[in-house]
């Protein structure tokens, strides 16, 4: 019967999926128990990402090797490896190691936005930031993963489509952001009746075909609620950081907690609040009217234990002719400059998490 050494050996040999580093190399064999009257091994493996294709590959090289080597029956349990041992082969990477956008090898910073409900200026947030943080001088992606409610090209004012290369989709790049949307791919805005299985396809789609690049932060606008798509989007994610917009009305905060919930759920971090149309400020009388009333985005800030990151009030853009986009603020718009504010309290925000690693 195979001994403890031999399965260490031939199952340290094996390679991480997404590190490209052998089993041995990470320390990724956590455990091994063999029982020799049933001729069984169970092996404990840690491994970059769990719940993935690649792990149920690297899940049946186990088995093989192993049954290859003698044993009649494999048990195989996986976990992930530590942060810590994660950062460490980030620093080692090659770009082309690091060049998969879902890979936990990429440096990239997803940074979801959310919301309970829809109409609270989710899109808007989301463009906006965007663009705010290409101004501050970052590299900076945007995918439209509200897939039924897609709007993102029309607020950024897009009249070109992605190249298609060699199987590659190339983004469009508008105010320095790069993006993508399902809006690209369907004719004359008609409505998207697919179901669940479809479009988690799709969402995958924008994460592995799509060359984004090399990006400081890749912002996602996700669909309101916690349906299908939002979970798959939590699932897909190696990590991501959480922004959750709300209007000033209780109702909206409420309901807006429970995608927060959902964050905290996956095991995502939530970066702050923003309270959009938080107040309509007459141009007449200079006075701030509370159309939606007070106090949802500093509540909901408190239930989740995190920071109000901006009050954003209702209003529009100004209409310039030469480089117009219907939701795009310009950067010496008093909103722009809000959202500038906001992007720097973002970098500020996960600069200092990244310290603390």
């Amino acid at each position: 019967m195979i001994n403890e050494q031999q399965v260490r050996e031939l199952v340290g040999a094996l390679h991480d999926p997404f590190l490209h580093k052998t089993l041995a190399e990470t320390n990724g064999i956590v455990e091994v128990t063999i029982k020799e009257e049933k001729e069984h091994v169970s092996v404990k493996i840690a491994v970059a990402k769990t719940g993935t294709p690649e792990q149920l590959n690297l899940q049946m090289e186990i088995v093989n090797v192993l049954k290859g080597a003698g044993a009649k029956s494999v048990g195989i349990r996986f976990t992930e490896l530590d942060a810590s041992v994660l950062e460490k082969f980030r620093g080692q990477a090659t770009a082309a190691e690091a060049q998969g956008m879902l890979s936990p090898l990429n440096k990239t910073k997803f940074i979801s936005i959310a919301s309970g409900k829809g109409g609270v200026g989710k899109s808007t947030v989301s463009v906006n930031l965007a663009v705010a943080l290409a101004r501050q001088g970052k590299k900076v992606g945007l995918i439209d993963a509200d897939i039924y409610g897609f709007s993102v090209p029309d607020m950024m004012g897009v009249q070109t489509m992605p190249v298609i290369k060699e199987d590659r989709i190339y983004p469009v790049e508008r105010f320095g952001v790069k993006m993508i949307s399902m809006g690209f791919f369907v004719e004359n805005n008609a409505p998207v009746v697919w179901r669940g299985p479809m479009l988690g396809k799709v969402l995958d789609q924008f994460f592995r075909d799509v060359e984004w690049g090399e990006l400081d932060y890749l912002l996602l606008d996700l669909p309101p609620g916690t349906g299908d798509v939002a979970l798959d989007i939590h699932q897909m994610l190696p990590e991501s950081y959480e922004i959750v917009v709300t209007t000033p009305h209780p109702t909206a905060a409420f309901v807006a907690a429970r995608a927060g919930a959902m964050a905290i759920k996956t095991e995502h971090h939530i970066l702050g609040v923003v309270e959009n149309m938080s107040w309509f400020q007459s141009d007449v009388s200079g006075e701030k009217e509370y159309v939606f009333g007070k106090g949802g985005g500093p509540k909901l800030a408190e239930e989740l234990r995190t920071e109000l990151l901006a009050q954003i009030p209702l209003g529009q853009p100004d209409i310039l002719e030469e480089d117009f986009a219907p939701s795009v603020y310009a950067k010496n718009h008093s909103t722009g400059q809000l959202y500038l504010e906001m992007a720097q309290k973002v970098i500020d925000a996960l600069d200092q998490l990244d310290q603390e690693q």
